[in-house]
């Protein structure tokens, strides 16, 4: 992609989560990916809001405002929340604290308390990616894939999921009670306050159309889809071979970094087959990757393996370059880093580890009872 523009090198840099060779760092703070992610948010409901108000044509603006009011709830859920569960947005731990509530209440997903202990607890421990880690019991119960079913089946199965309203359903149900079933009576009332006060505004200002459309409907099943697909992408399985589960090459072998782009056409091409491959290109990075990117890879779970080597780097806000600077300082004690490019290569390699795992390792009868709380908290961990 060097082939392109110097203008265009930033935004390649963060559309595929990786810098070029001699890249100069951009410098973001936490408080950056804060404001953004509100902004985003904040954008997607005007856009909406102009759709509704002058319909016809104007509704074209429905699909640009759902996917910015998801790419900002995103971020702030998989960078924001998370950063403030590790005590590390600010690294000051009352207002992490409060902000990291706040967004749990906002978004309605796990009480931020108890996600924050499960989560270093069962996902950064010894536990990670065996069958006392959520995110393995939300593939084997709530998604039903397991060790020896083939790609087609497993996707197959995703897919179901993925338009099924009762799977749905069962996932905003169990949003709603992760976060209730944790937070302290006072949370509830302001929680239930402040979405009665959104309710009665909306009544007041006939403004159901805006909430329903423009809110519930992307924080609701379009924020769910997006769940699913990143939990498909963010850790491979074990090998039944690999008896030693200890010690940094082993964790570091369970998580890749996932880049999103592709290379462009060759300088070599002439007349009509380079404009057939420019066109090809541009069609994929704009209706393939970048959607992918903003969509389901948001923030920086791109570089979801150097989060998993550092996950107290204050310099987690500039993920992009910190990881590439551990690279290039040696990464200091892990193995190299391990990358692939793709969203759909990322989850096909994550299912084939899972179907070429130990049966017995990862069988469901194994686990203990769960609730549809646990399993479907698990999506986002």
């Amino acid at each position: 992609m060097r082939r392109l523009p110097r203008f265009a090198q930033l935004p390649l840099t963060f559309l595929t989560g990786r810098p070029h060779t001699g890249q100069r760092p951009l410098r973001l703070t936490p408080t950056v990916h804060l404001v953004t992610a509100t902004g985003s948010v904040a954008a997607g409901l005007t856009a909406t809001g102009v759709a509704l108000a002058l319909s016809g044509w104007w509704l074209a603006l429905l699909l640009p405002g759902w996917a910015s009011t998801l790419h900002g709830a995103r971020n702030l859920r998989m960078m924001v929340f998370h950063q403030c569960a590790h005590r590390n947005m600010w690294a000051r731990k009352r207002p992490d604290q409060i902000l990291g509530k706040i967004v749990a209440g906002v978004l309605m997903v796990q009480h931020f308390e108890r996600y924050s202990a499960e989560h270093v607890a069962d996902h950064h421990a010894l536990h990670h990616m065996t069958l006392r880690d959520p995110t393995v019991q939300a593939f084997l119960v709530s998604l039903r894939l397991r060790p020896g079913m083939t790609r087609r089946q497993m996707w197959r199965q995703v897919l179901g999921r993925l338009v099924s309203p009762v799977f749905h359903a069962r996932f905003l149900w169990a949003r709603i009670r992760s976060y209730s079933h944790a937070a302290s009576r006072t949370e509830r009332v302001i929680t239930a306050t402040g979405y009665a006060a959104v309710a009665a505004l909306a009544t007041v200002a006939h403004a159901w159309p805006l909430v329903l459309v423009g809110w519930v409907l992307p924080m609701t099943v379009f924020f769910q889809i997006s769940n699913t697909l990143r939990l498909c992408v963010k850790h491979t399985f074990p090998a039944p071979w690999q008896t030693q589960r200890r010690g940094k090459a082993y964790f570091a072998s369970l998580t890749n970094a996932i880049f999103i782009g592709e290379p462009a056409p060759a300088s070599s091409l002439r007349g009509g087959a380079a404009v057939r491959a420019w066109a090809r290109w541009w069609t994929r990075m704009l209706l393939v990757h970048f959607p992918s990117r903003y969509l389901v890879l948001t923030g920086d779970t791109v570089c979801h393996d150097f989060h998993h080597r550092r996950p107290m780097s204050r310099d987690w806000a500039n993920y992009i370059f910190a990881r590439q600077a551990d690279i290039d300082g040696g990464h200091r004690g892990w193995p190299p880093y391990r990358e692939i490019w793709g969203l759909i290569p990322a989850i096909n390699l994550v299912l084939d580890s899972l179907a070429e795992a130990d049966p017995d390792e990862f069988d469901p009868q194994r686990l203990a009872e769960t609730s549809d709380r646990e399993l479907f908290a698990a999506f986002d961990d």
